[in-house]
Order: C-alpha cells, then structure tokens, then sequence
C-alpha cells in the first residue's frame, strides 16, 4: 500500500471510530440537580400539551431551591453554553449514543463550549431564566437524539419531533437504585 493510500485507510479508520465510538459508550445517566430524585419531577410532563410557546413539553422539569449544582447526566462535550430566549440560561452536552442533553433555566452555567464534562461534572445552577422567569426555580432537563427513532413518530402534536426527543423520566429510571 503506498503512503498516501495507508494515510487515507488511517483517517477513515479514525473517522470510522470516532463515529463508532458514542455509540458503543454506556448510556447510564444520573439526576441531573444535585440531592434530587424522582419526587422532584412529575412523570408525565414529557410530551404534556399544549406547552406555552413550544406547544409541546419536550423534557421534564425537575425543581430545587435556586442556586442547588446542575449535573452533568452523563460524560459529554459541551456543544454550547450561553443564553436563549425561552430557555434563559443553557448549557447543551453531547453524549453517549450522539444524544444532546439540554440543560435549561440555569441561574449561571459554570462551563465553556468545547469543553469536556465528565458524569457527574458541575455545569451550573438551578434557577428561572428564560420563560421560566417569575416561575418556581427548576431545571429543564430534554434528550434529543441526533438519529431518529422514526418509529416513534405519531399522529399527536408535534409527533414527528418524536423521532428525536426521547423521555428523560424513562432515561432517568433505568439508571435510578443502580
């Protein structure tokens, strides 16, 4: 094999890999809000409609005391840390399975874009920005999936957005007692 054919096999294997490998990562997570379990969620918020503006609920919010740690679910890069209109301040992870963790309504987040984030890993704290302002302070917590389920799409509201956002509850609960 000539050299620059052998460079060509070894960036595809890189690439190879490096598409390969979130999908082979474990996908356990943890509760997201420090000290917090099921209790602090109501189960059946996802897909709750009608939801404000986004017409459709498409995570679960699980509420604390303002300023208690946001956790990293699971091991991730951070793909964004800043502010948007409706979610205030927010912290977006890529994870296990090509699976974006949105964290939402943050009273500060505590990490960069591009930076790695271990389970676990302090991203900010909870609070009431964005829509969720004047509101009880919680953590928006939504799992969309970069590879769509298309057999999870529906007839419902906004049912071909369920393809890519799939249950933190659900998620949450395979990990929980563990």
């Amino acid at each position: 094999m000539s050299h620059p054919a052998k460079r060509r096999y070894i960036v595809l294997l890189l690439l190879f890999a490096a598409l390969l490998l979130p999908l082979l990562l474990p996908g356990s997570l943890v509760i997201p809000v420090q000290n917090a379990t099921p209790r602090d969620w109501n189960a059946n918020s996802f897909w709750h409609y009608p939801w404000g503006v986004s017409g459709v609920h498409k995570g679960i919010d699980i509420f604390a005391p303002k300023g208690r740690p946001v956790l990293a679910a699971g091991s991730g890069l951070v793909v964004y840390s800043g502010q948007i209109s409706l979610g205030g301040n927010v912290v977006l992870v890529l994870g296990a399975k090509w699976r974006l963790h949105y964290y939402a309504h943050l009273q500060n987040a505590t990490v960069q874009t591009g930076q790695w984030v271990w389970q676990g890993s302090q991203l900010g704290f909870v609070g009431n920005t964005g829509n969720a302002a004047g509101k009880p302070p919680h953590l928006h917590y939504s799992v969309a999936s970069l590879l769509p389920y298309v057999w999870r799409r529906d007839n419902e509201p906004q049912g071909w957005r369920k393809m890519f956002y799939l249950n933190p509850h659900e998620l949450l609960m395979q990990s929980w007692g563990k």
